[in-house]
């Protein structure tokens, strides 16, 4: 639940706007809405302080997804845009933590779909067992499962201080990275992925390199940011993605950065 976040995709940044606009405010049936004034202050790119963590553009990343992030970061820092390196050090941990306190979310919200008060239900079954047991099995697919069994394993007696609770207090640390950061910039670019899009089902055998491609994603989530991926150019024809992270509620900032290089691409 803590990670829930939605992700509108749109063919252009105004488009995002649109919906942004849309989606944002005070919702009377939602409590956990926020109704702030999100009235724009005036944009220039010469007082933009963009930061670059030093810890995002490390081994393994493709080197031309990084060449197309450096070339990007430019144009903007020819326009008059300071760029500053900073530095988020437990971002190494950012992964592990995600799948840790993600599996154990994804295992104690899912409990509920039992056949009985929630989801598909498989009654051809002797007694009331079998049809938990009949509907979980084929109700959900194979990666909710692992993650029903990863998380159910981390939430478990004896092993929920050593695994969720430890994830909890490194994800404070991963936030508290980001406060400082944002201390001296406005927004942070980093890549969306470290390797290029890959052909349908290519990996799906493959859960853990799936994972890893979230790599650069997975601790803005954390952290509880806003962010936007904006395509930056192509390599073999396939899109290369520029983030743009910024503060909470700043998300305004977030779209005139974006449309900056849009116009100037």
């Amino acid at each position: 639940s803590s990670l829930d976040q939605i992700g509108p995709i749109t063919k252009t940044v105004e488009d995002a706007r649109i919906v942004f606009q849309a989606v944002s405010g005070r919702d009377p049936f939602d409590s956990t809405s926020l109704g702030l004034d999100s009235k724009s202050k005036e944009f220039s790119v010469k007082d933009l302080r963009i930061g670059i963590p030093k810890e995002y553009f490390v081994k393994g990343i493709d080197p031309q997804v990084e060449r197309l992030i450096k070339e990007a970061i430019k144009k903007y820092e020819q326009a008059g845009a300071k760029i500053i390196e900073v530095s988020l050090p437990h971002t190494e941990y950012s992964l592990a933590v995600y799948y840790i306190i993600n599996t154990s979310e994804a295992s104690a919200n899912l409990a509920r779909y039992d056949g009985i008060r929630y989801g598909a239900s498989e009654t051809n079954n002797k007694d009331l067992m079998h049809v938990y047991l009949k509907t979980r099995a084929q109700g959900f697919g194979k990666e909710v499962k692992r993650r029903i069994m990863l998380g159910t394993y981390a939430l478990s007696a004896g092993y929920y201080d050593a695994y969720y609770l430890k994830a909890q207090k490194v994800r404070t640390l991963i936030r508290e990275d980001f406060n400082k950061a944002f201390e001296k910039i406005d927004v942070l670019f980093t890549p969306v992925s470290p390797v290029t899009a890959f052909k349908i089902g290519e990996k799906v055998n493959d859960p853990l390199t799936m994972y890893l491609s979230d790599i650069f994603t997975m601790s803005v989530n954390l952290a509880g940011l806003p962010a936007l991926s904006l395509p930056c150019g192509r390599v073999e024809n396939l899109p290369v993605g520029l983030q743009i992270i910024g503060k909470p509620f700043e998300e305004d900032k977030i779209l005139e950065t974006a449309k900056f290089f849009e116009e100037n691409e």
